[in-house]
């Protein structure tokens, strides 16, 4: 009976830390500070830039506009920044997370600073954290003036009156998800003159190890980065990512630079229509039209970077009905 007591008392003892833990997590977290007070200015240069990261490199466009996946690569159909795309528990994700619309029918009564904060640290205008489907983590490695940039192009969007369900993140990361914000690390966007340093900051703000890699509930599995394997699950069956790490017998070891161009490139020609997707085939979720429009010597950084890390044995299977 002693021993019955003493383990009763101990499992009181560990629901009370528990049941603490878990109001200290939705009480006192996230806590990356507040948004800081400024005002961008939305000049001619920065509203390129942005609009160049936004479409083609940081590729904001992808999840936060509607996508026609009747067509080949999901191509944009317009409304742009009008949010709406799922993430849901058949792609592996541990909830339903949406992309919110990022125009100014939404964003108007934010301040620069709140849609800055939210970007760079993974928490809303409310206070509430953002699941890291959204490459917050990413985003707050990078220059502060990219991010000034891409905030300037999307004030000027065309106001889409859209309204998206809001994110059901399920047990128990609707409570851990407070845990998963954190306050930026900026850095100085590198010279393009220093190719691989360049090349690796594209990679970090493009997000190329987010999709080419295995994941496990939306998070990268540490060792798989850039080997490819994340499962794109639908009715119609799987779709994986490639290995895009230098192995020259399941990655892109034995392709020149002007192939992985040319395999981006394809994509800007004027005669290319993407093709329509027959019932029941698989389509794939890279977004090919929008990061062909990469600039080449962007695209040859990152080619340059991705011949610096290290080769991961893993044969792909794209395509799995």
């Amino acid at each position: 009976m002693k021993a019955l007591k003493l383990i009763g008392k101990i499992l009181a003892g560990l629901l009370v830390i528990i049941a603490l833990g878990i109001i200290y997590v939705k009480a006192a977290l996230p806590n990356t500070g507040p948004a800081p007070d400024i005002k961008i200015e939305r000049t001619v240069a920065r509203v390129e830039r942005g609009k160049y990261l936004a479409n083609h490199v940081t590729v904001c466009m992808d999840c936060h506009s509607t996508r026609d996946w009747s067509l080949y690569a999901g191509p944009l159909t317009g409304a742009l920044g009008g949010g709406g795309e799922e993430f849901t528990q058949e792609m592996g994700f541990p909830g339903k997370f949406y992309a919110p619309n990022i125009t100014p029918y939404t964003l108007a009564s934010w301040t620069d600073g709140e849609v800055f904060r939210a970007v760079t640290t993974g928490v809303n205008k409310s206070g509430k954290a953002l699941f890291p489907v959204m490459g917050y983590h990413r985003f707050g490695l990078l220059d502060k003036e990219d991010i000034y940039s891409v905030i300037a192009y999307i004030r000027g969007l065309p106001p889409v009156q859209q309204d998206i369900p809001q994110s059901e993140p399920d047990f128990p990361i609707n409570i851990l998800i407070n845990t998963m914000p954190q306050e930026a690390s900026f850095t100085t966007r590198p010279a393009e003159t220093d190719q691989l340093a360049y090349g690796k900051y594209l990679i970090t703000a493009a997000g190329c190890v987010d999709c080419h890699s295995k994941t496990d509930k939306g998070a990268v599995i540490p060792g798989t980065e850039f080997g490819g394997g994340m499962e794109f699950r639908s009715p119609n069956g799987v779709v994986r990512s490639a290995n895009i790490t230098m192995h020259k017998e399941t990655g892109i070891g034995n392709w020149t630079q002007e192939a992985f161009l040319g395999r981006f490139k394809a994509y800007t020609d004027s005669s290319y229509v993407s093709p329509k997707i027959a019932s029941g085939e698989l389509n794939t979720p890279m977004p090919w039209v929008m990061y062909a429009g990469m600039k080449e010597t962007d695209l040859s950084a990152i080619f340059a970077y991705l011949n610096t890390i290290k080769p991961i044995e893993n044969s792909v299977v794209k395509f799995e009905k």
